[in-house]
């Protein structure tokens, strides 16, 4: 019986560790962009996406994530705008309405900070990014679950996604700049 108990505690040991999963609590995330307009800046968000991450503190091997945003779900708050935004002079969303991310690796893992590298399709096109994910923690909240917390910047230049509308003004240069700064804020829940 002994040595039975001795095995079992060693095969604890010896297995890797499982990363808990948890899935994208909406009404505690967003996903928001900033790209220039003229001389100045115009901001932006998602409303609708979903998704999954699994995490364990300490070891980034078992860190994976993948979500889905709407891309119908655009909102700058200036209803015209957001029109054109959905039309086939951007996302196109009545032929493609998601946008999507699956992680494929972590690195530079170093205390609260990693890269968090996966692939971001917009369109038709799937291109690697790399995401500066600052790790917030984990905490159990007033509903009894865990709750696991991050926030990841990155830009990407929309071009390389097919984002290709423009318009020229007067002074000769472009009414939209290319480089969209996006930051997402990341809530999710342990699953059962």
């Amino acid at each position: 019986m002994k040595g039975l108990v001795l095995f079992a505690a060693f095969a604890a040991f010896a297995l890797p560790a499982r990363a808990a999963n948890y899935t994208i609590d909406p009404d505690h995330s967003s996903v928001s962009f900033r790209i220039r307009h003229l001389v100045g800046h115009v901001t932006g968000q998602f409303d609708k996406f979903q998704g999954t991450f699994s995490y364990e503190k300490g070891n980034p091997k078992v860190w994976k994530a993948s979500a889905t945003i709407d891309a119908a779900s655009i909102d700058t708050k200036v209803s015209q705008r957001d029109n054109h935004l959905r039309s086939e002079d951007f996302f196109n969303v009545k032929e493609y309405p998601a946008l999507t991310f699956v992680s494929t690796k972590v690195a530079e893992a170093k205390g609260e900070h990693a890269k968090l590298i996966g692939k971001l399709t917009i369109l038709e096109t799937t291109k690697n990014v790399v995401l500066d994910l600052e790790i917030g923690g984990v905490e159990k909240g007033t509903d009894g679950r865990e709750h696991a917390a991050f926030t990841a910047k990155t830009r990407i230049n929309r071009k390389d996604f097919g984002l290709t509308w423009n318009d020229t003004v007067e002074s000769g240069g472009v009414l939209v700049g290319d480089d969209v700064d996006i930051t997402i804020e990341i809530e999710g829940v342990r699953e059962k």
